[in-house]
């Protein structure tokens, strides 16, 4: 099995000392943001097979990825690093503090446990294509030989992801907009050939349509059992994620929707920013769930009916 923690929210940058604290227990519980009874994560050793980790922000994360490289199962940390100006991305930390992470990461764990993300794409008068074009190629070239793949997608506008940045385009005096495909296609083919200037494999995150024909363009595969296969050094076996047109490995997120506490103006986790922010505030290391707002896990029994 392989974990992800999380595509929900930002584990790393907020959650560490509970994720340290699932760790130890070897278990952990995720309510199931669409309905229905929630379930349990075994964390005990060998029932993880890998790990994908997602963050703006590793640096909080430094003894928790200590605890886990402890246990020998290899891990990837998807890093997403844009350097939006304030009134997209709130309170992410700046570019060079990321990038110096992203240095760091490369240093104790290997070139590649770390991936570069740059994504979504937002465009915004504050982010027009020129400034994609000029952005992604300054970090790229900070980021050569200290990583080997960059992912990218074009935002996909879901409706709270477009009140939200409704909402900061309104505060902030901005506008953004969803231009057509071929418009998209010819910034991705701009920002491949940079990749492909610094060595980097340019890889999109779905968007088939978006990718199709286009030269150095692969798909991604953000939950990459063939990564982490390289990084053990022995085979990473799992299952194609079900339902999803792209190359991720079947995987189990622990994370929860709506407790990022980033603010990030496009972001497709967080419906209500006051509300992660709350949720944030509530947050109990100590409790088995990561929102102390899901319901507490059932009991458990052992195979004689006794409870646990």
């Amino acid at each position: 099995m392989i974990v992800s923690a999380s595509y929900r929210t930002d584990i790393p940058a907020f959650y560490a000392r509970w994720f340290q604290e699932r760790l130890a227990a070897g278990e952990v519980w995720v309510a199931n943001p669409y309905g229905g009874p929630p379930s349990r994560v075994s964390l005990a050793p060998g029932s993880v097979d890998g790990w994908v980790f997602w963050t703006r922000n590793p640096i909080p994360f430094g003894a928790a990825l200590e605890a886990v490289a402890a246990r020998g199962a290899p891990f990837v940390v998807q890093m997403t690093v844009l350097g939006y100006p304030r009134a997209l991305d709130v309170a992410v930390i700046p570019p060079d503090r990321a990038l110096a992470a992203m240095r760091d990461l490369r240093e104790r764990y290997g070139r590649h446990a770390v991936v570069w993300r740059h994504d979504p794409i937002v465009f915004s008068d504050l982010t027009p294509a020129a400034w994609h074009r000029e952005t992604f190629a300054r970090h790229a070239r900070a980021l050569r030989g200290v990583v080997d793949e960059v992912v990218v997608s074009v935002l996909q506008v879901y409706a709270k992801s477009r009140r939200n940045l409704d909402r900061q385009a309104s505060r902030h005096g901005f506008s953004w907009r969803d231009p057509p495909d071929d418009e998209k296609r010819a910034l991705l083919a701009d920002l491949a050939a940079i990749a492909a200037e610094e060595g980097l494999r340019f890889s999109l995150c779905g968007q088939e349509a978006l990718r199709a024909d286009l030269p150095g363009v692969e798909a991604a595969a953000c939950v990459d059992a063939a990564r982490l296969s390289a990084i053990a050094g022995r085979a990473i076996t799992a299952r194609p994620k079900p339902h999803r047109r792209c190359g991720c490995a079947e995987s189990r997120d622990i994370g929860a929707y709506d407790t990022c506490p980033h603010g990030c103006a496009y972001c497709y986790a967080v419906r209500n920013q006051d509300l992660a922010k709350r949720r944030f505030a509530m947050h109990d290391p100590t409790t088995a769930f990561l929102d102390r707002t899901d319901p507490p896990p059932p009991p458990r029994s052992d195979p004689q009916g006794r409870l646990l």
